[in-house]
């Protein structure tokens, strides 16, 4: 049971004649005000037996399955009257805070006997994973909205919360990029070990190491007689390459840069290179891990690969330790025996926790082509710069240790054979995206 406000305000009522009456006849204003009591609560006892109950209700939800984060998407609960009688109710749907739900989650409703009505709340998700409601609580009032009959019952929900994938706006510009290098433009581009395409004329700046004599010899030039006309090779980068993304989800990929984990941020530069890599007739897997392997997608292609990436991305939030890197080249093995180019999205701005890292780092390097994508803080370079007081002169001089750590660590990495790729968060899923392309037009893939 539960008592509503305008039984409140009835109650407060009872006050006035104990202050009219209070000066003359104090006895009589507090008879009054027991018997207006006994009046209200009787009222409210017949209204509470006129309620219908909460509990004679079905529910119906109507939800998508996934969403992306930061857009909205409508839940729609529909309520059915099963009971004899009105049902008028406040409905309270429970759906998490990081639902996002916007404005309130209460509704009213008026259902008759058998009919049913839908109420419809607005989700904006804050947080990736399965955004979760379980129960419904119904306040069911009387006629006269005094007292309510109150139940909670199950109605469980689920939204999957993908991420947002931002950096796709960069993909056309690489596409176009991607294309040149396949030859399907004019611009056709050589590199050591790619994939004869074709024969054409030559023209002014080909590379005069892809003149085919053979080719020349056969090619006689109509317009000039007794002489042949050059003909060069066009070549292709080659396809079918298998491309390994392994994300690191330990402690490091918890921290937040520029007001976004740097986990997300790996997930949107894994997103944008499989995409780009999938376009290119590439094979793409992708591991997530750090003291276990938490998640992996294998054997997927096209579209059907993005759509499982983010699935599978959906429900990994960083773990509280530290990574095991020495399970990582066990990892890669176990995807493909052959060689790779193996992209390690994790933090390399501290020699502590990058120590794991680099003592793997040779097993890799001597059978794939390796990159170390990590994301810069833009906050640290900024704050090495001012001098303004002595507070701003100790920051500077931290950032200036932070951002030194960094590059002995990526100077260790490149001794080891691997190459690195650094950039802030917003920068780092187009220029992972750009070293790939580069080294697919050099033939090093």
């Amino acid at each position: 049971m539960a008592l509503t406000g305008r039984f409140a305000l009835l109650v407060a009522l009872g006050v006035v004649p104990v202050v009219v009456a209070g000066i003359s006849s104090a006895p009589l204003a507090w008879l009054a005000l027991v018997g207006w009591l006994l009046v209200v609560t009787g009222a409210g006892i017949v209204d509470l037996s006129l309620a219908a109950s909460p509990r004679t209700v079905a529910f119906g939800r109507e939800l998508p399955d996934r969403v992306r984060l930061g857009e909205p998407v409508a839940s729609q609960l529909t309520v059915q009257n099963l009971g004899g009688r009105m049902l008028r109710a406040t409905v309270r749907d429970g759906w998490e805070p990081s639902a996002g739900v916007a404005g309130t989650n209460r509704t009213r409703l008026a259902i008759p006997p058998g009919e049913r009505r839908r109420m419809t709340l607005q989700l904006v998700p804050t947080r990736r994973g399965d955004r979760r409601t379980q129960q419904v609580t119904i306040r069911s009032a009387g006629p006269l909205g005094l007292w309510a009959r109150q139940a909670t019952l199950a109605a469980p929900g689920r939204v999957r919360v993908l991420p947002p994938f931002h950096s796709r706006v960069h993909l056309p510009s690489r596409l176009t990029r991607l294309r040149e290098l396949d030859g399907r433009t004019p611009l056709l581009i050589r590199g050591q070990g790619t994939e004869f395409d074709s024969i054409r004329e030559y023209v002014r700046g080909d590379d005069v190491r892809s003149i085919d004599w053979r080719a020349t010899a056969r090619h006689i030039d109509p317009e000039v007689p007794g002489n042949t006309r050059l003909m060069v090779r066009t070549w292709r980068p080659e396809r079918d390459r298998r491309i390994v993304i392994v994300a690191d989800t330990s402690r490091t990929a918890a921290a937040r840069i520029a007001d976004e984990p740097r986990l997300d941020t790996s997930y949107e530069a894994a997103l944008l290179l499989a995409a780009l890599a999938s376009h290119a007739g590439d094979r793409v897997d992708f591991l997530a891990t750090d003291r276990r392997l938490r998640g992996r997608v294998h054997g997927a292609s096209g579209a059907d690969l993005l759509a499982r990436m983010v699935d599978a991305m959906a429900g990994i939030d960083a773990e509280l330790v530290e990574a095991d890197w020495a399970l990582v080249p066990g990892q890669v093995r176990a995807v493909t025996s052959r060689h790779a180019f193996v992209v390690l999205l994790t933090a390399a701005d501290s020699p502590g926790s990058a120590r794991g890292l680099l003592s793997v780092l040779p097993q890799l390097t001597a059978r794939h082509t390796v990159v170390v994508a990590s994301v810069a803080d833009p906050a640290l370079l900024e704050a090495s710069r001012l001098r303004g007081d002595l507070d701003e002169v100790y920051g500077a001089a931290a950032a200036e240790r932070g951002l030194l750590d960094g590059e002995r660590v990526g100077a260790a990495i490149r001794r080891l054979g691997a190459q690195t790729v650094t950039a802030a968060p917003h920068e780092l899923p187009p220029a992972l995206a750009d070293r790939y392309l580069e080294l697919k037009a050099a033939g090093r893939l």
